[in-house]
């Protein structure tokens, strides 16, 4: 399987929203002192940066 630039964007895309969301799950269900919070906007950061992997996607 030939990975170029483009696949290897999807995949760092793909990974970034499932941890994300594994992140703000934790933060929600599991701990509800402050590392919550923590963890919720730590969530929210690998949201964003997988946002911004997959515009890049093409464009670089």
């Amino acid at each position: 399987m030939a990975m170029n630039k483009n696949t290897v964007f999807g995949y760092a895309t793909l990974i970034m929203t499932i941890m994300g969301f594994i992140l703000i799950g934790l933060g929600l269900f599991r701990y509800n002192e402050s590392a919550g919070w923590g963890f919720g906007a730590t969530g929210v950061g690998f949201l964003a940066n997988a946002w911004v992997f997959s515009s890049l996607k093409g464009r670089v």
